[in-house]
């Protein structure tokens, strides 16, 4: 789904996302064909996640990429081949800031870092005299290399420290969700963030083996929730602690609460006839999107009038729907 914004009021937004887990989408706000071309084609904001590449074409062997993922690196490769781009590479983790500028070196006097979340983006454009920006690309959830960094929590494939933050100076870890939250307020955690059929049950589970000891490794956590979801719902629905470790790591980085906060502010920060692109991957974060962006393309005019009162006008305007998929080959 894409917006774009007009010069008469209505605004022509780029936004594509998708409406399950795992899709991946052709960021309207990037396409080559779609940045604003001549002397001053503005600023881009992006996330410093995917080390800088959503921004810069990585460099990998022929025999490792298909032709569909060449097309989509060449297209997502905005530095290289529009050198008037200047691009503000926001993240909240300090450690995707640094592999980003690694990365990203050789356009050094083009790019900002900004060490923020999301819901910031009003104030770090502020701290850099930005009032608006041609293009803006989101990429939602947790990142592969903090998937990678075992010692983080982020994976329940190994045993680790229950910490789940992005930002590691963030007050909050996985550890003090288990430890300090009610019975209730656990269970509405996994119900809401993780869409966990068992949510009560493991809530339960929980507060009773913390009694024993604190939890302080994903381990332990693992170990009981193979251990109380039944063994029918464990055969078919995948790993047991998929939702659990989910539903934590959106609880600890506040994630859906700072997203709802963000993308009103980024749509107006962004200029007439920008885009924005976001890329989701559950449906959480799909809802949320969508509903904001249905918001800015409806009309609020009485639906009697027989005119557009301008000030009732829409705001954006739908210009694709739909979502890219990945190729077999790139799920392999």
């Amino acid at each position: 789904m894409a917006f774009q914004r007009s010069g008469h009021g209505q605004a022509q937004r780029g936004h594509q996302f998708g409406p399950k887990p795992g899709i991946a989408f052709q960021p309207a706000g990037i396409a080559p064909g779609r940045m604003r071309q001549g002397p001053d084609p503005g600023r881009m904001v992006a996330p410093a996640g995917n080390r800088g590449g959503h921004v810069a074409q990585a460099q990998m062997p022929a025999d490792r990429v298909s032709a569909d993922q060449q097309r989509r690196l060449q297209r997502a490769a905005v530095l290289q081949r529009h050198p008037g781009v200047r691009v503000v590479a926001i993240d909240r983790d300090p450690l995707a800031l640094e592999l980003a500028q690694a990365r990203l070196a050789p356009f050094a006097d083009r790019v900002d870092y900004v060490h923020a979340t999301n819901d910031e983006i009003g104030a770090a454009l502020d701290d850099l005299g930005i009032a608006h920006a041609q293009s803006m690309f989101f990429d939602l959830g947790v990142s592969s290399f903090q998937l990678d960094e075992t010692e983080r929590g982020f994976a329940y494939a190994h045993d680790a420290p229950l910490d789940m933050r992005m930002d590691p100076g963030a007050p909050t870890t996985a550890a003090d969700v288990l430890n300090g939250y009610d019975e209730r307020e656990l269970s509405r955690v996994l119900h809401e963030y993780g869409e966990e059929r068992f949510a009560r049950k493991i809530a339960g589970a929980i507060v009773r083996e913390r009694e024993v000891a604190p939890f302080d490794r994903s381990g332990r956590l693992v170990e009981l929730l193979r251990s109380t979801i039944p063994m029918a719902s464990q055969r078919g629905g995948g790993h047991p602690a998929k939702r659990t470790f989910q539903a934590l790591r959106i609880e600890v980085n506040e994630e859906l609460a700072g997203w709802s906060r963000a993308l009103p502010v980024a749509l107006r920060r962004l200029a007439v006839g920008g885009r924005i692109a976001v890329l989701s991957f559950h449906s959480l974060e799909d809802r949320i999107t969508k509903k904001a962006l249905a918001r800015g393309a409806t009309s609020t005019s009485p639906a009697d009038l027989p005119v557009e009162l301008p000030e009732h006008a829409a705001e954006l305007r739908l210009t694709t729907r739909g979502a890219l998929t990945p190729s077999e080959h790139e799920l392999a």
